[in-house]
């Protein structure tokens, strides 16, 4: 086994945390916040978009089973990676666009995804997400871990999660574990 570490932003986390969770080869998948200045920063502080800290998870992966650039497809895929700042209705520098690496292959191999997905125009607007290496990550409060699959029948859970999910598990049918969705 290959275990690697990336952590992403790509909006809330909680959206994030439900598709990650469900792919062959991840190991785990936890929420937090990195990317600021704030040390030891709360949700209440993350939510202000005065600490620099994006939502972000932090998945562990069998590099063996579930390729990085795998991963970064369904990244780029699962959210709108165009707008800066906004994922729906979440807006705020907490929500950005973001890969944070690990390592120089992540770099190359996040650069690469993006340029390739510019040069074939998968999207009509231009790529903002932020590609950086990772600082501090602090492991958000207990409530926010495995949120979707403990509150599915929350309004945000049915209105913003399952959507996404539910396109999610459409595309990447062959990259799910067996017996999710």
């Amino acid at each position: 086994m290959d275990i690697q570490k990336i952590t992403l932003g790509s909006g809330c986390f909680w959206c994030t945390e439900a598709i990650f969770q469900t792919l062959k080869g991840v190991q785990s998948v936890t929420s937090g916040y990195t990317g600021g200045h704030k040390k030891d920063p709360t949700y209440e502080q993350v939510c202000t978009g005065t600490t620099g800290h994006a939502e972000v998870v932090e998945v562990t992966y069998d590099a063996d089973e579930l390729n990085l650039d795998e991963l970064l497809l369904i990244f780029f895929k699962t959210h709108d990676p165009t707008t800066l700042n906004r994922q729906g209705n979440d807006v705020g520098p907490q929500y950005r666009s973001a890969i944070f690496y690990h390592n120089e292959h992540q770099k190359e191999r996040a650069l690469a995804t993006i340029k390739t997905l510019t040069d074939e125009q998968v999207f009509d607007d231009p790529i903002v997400t932020e590609v950086t290496p990772v600082s501090e990550f602090y492991s958000a409060e207990e409530y926010h871990h495995n949120y979707f699959n403990q509150n599915s029948s929350k309004s945000y859970c049915a209105f913003v999660i399952q959507p996404k999910v539910n396109k999610f598990v459409k595309e990447f049918q062959d990259k799910l574990r067996p017996g999710t969705y």
